[in-house]
This record gives structure tokens, C-alpha cells and sequence, in this order.
């Protein structure tokens, strides 16, 4: 878990995501120190996340091109009163990404029964899974981000802002 929830190592995961890359291109795009990155992609390396695919001779070193090690993570879910550092490190490229931008970000209040909560999360997960496949390494990166869930309970005199 502690690799993933830097924001840094999430960046690299997302360079990783579609295609392998070196150290340096690594760096590269994410705006760090060759020295950096290289911490960075061991640390993942050691927690399983990335590993190398292919490497090559370049003036007689060894150029490693790394990719993720699968094609999804899946991460425990936080407990009670702890971060979810999915949405924190979403939150975090949302407010980098260019204000110039198209964005699309939405919340809803909605009430559904159990029923209708698991088929709206089904309907969501099958929407992201279809326009995954359609993804194209050539084609600008997209994030999709959605959190489905029951808020906490609060209290009637909470609600009635007593």
C-alpha cells in the first residue's frame, strides 16, 4: 500500500500504464531527476507493481524499459477515518491538469435501493472497462474517476444544523 500512495510512484504507474519506458523517458515526463525516477521505479519494482520488460545496449550500458507488472491494482479499501489515496492522488492530478482543459466533473446526491446501488456500480465498471479497450497509446492521456458509495450517517441533529 505505502508504495502506491505516493504521489510521485502514481505518476509513474499512470506513465507506465499503456507503454514500457526507460528510466529517463520516465523522468522525463514526470518532471523528476533521472536519480529520482530510478528510486521511485525500484521501489515499485520491489512491491510487484512494475518490472522490466525488455532491455538493450545503448554506448554499453544497459537501458531497462519498464511497464506495470499488471494491468489493474486493486487496493485495499481504507479503514474507517483513513485517506483514500486513490482519490487523494486523483484530486491531486485533477488540480494539476490544465484549467484550459475540457473537463467533465460532476457530484450527485442520489437514493437507491440496494439493487439499484450495485447495478449502477456494475454499469460504471462496464463503462470504464469499454472505453479502456478503446484506449490508443498514441492518444493523449485520459483519466476517468468515479467513487460510488453510502456516506456516513449522520446524526438528525447534525442534519438539522442543530
Amino acid at each position: 500500500m505505502r508504495a502506491v500512495s505516493n504521489l510521485t510512484r502514481h505518476r509513474i504507474m499512470a506513465v507506465l500504464r499503456f507503454e514500457p519506458a526507460t528510466i529517463t523517458q520516465i523522468a522525463q515526463r514526470v518532471g523528476l531527476a533521472k536519480g529520482s525516477s530510478s528510486y521511485h521505479v525500484r521501489l515499485l519494482e520491489r512491491a510487484g507493481l512494475v518490472k522490466v520488460v525488455r532491455t538493450r545496449k545503448v554506448r554499453g550500458v544497459t537501458e531497462r524499459y519498464y511497464a506495470m507488472a499488471a494491468r489493474s491494482i486493486e487496493l485495499p479499501d481504507p479503514g474507517p477515518g483513513q485517506p483514500d489515496v486513490l482519490l487523494r492522488n486523483a484530486v491531486a492530478d485533477l488540480e494539476e491538469s490544465p484549467a484550459e482543459g475540457e473537463r467533465h466533473v460532476r457530484m450527485a446526491h442520489l437514493r437507491l435501493t440496494d439493487e439499484q446501488f450495485a447495478e449502477l456500480g456494475e454499469r460504471l465498471q462496464a463503462l470504464a472497462d469499454e472505453y479502456r479497450a478503446l484506449s490508443d497509446p498514441s492518444l493523449p492521456d485520459t483519466s476517468l474517476v468515479f467513487a460510488l458509495f453510502r456516506p456516513a450517517q449522520r446524526r438528525q441533529a447534525e442534519e438539522d444544523g442543530e
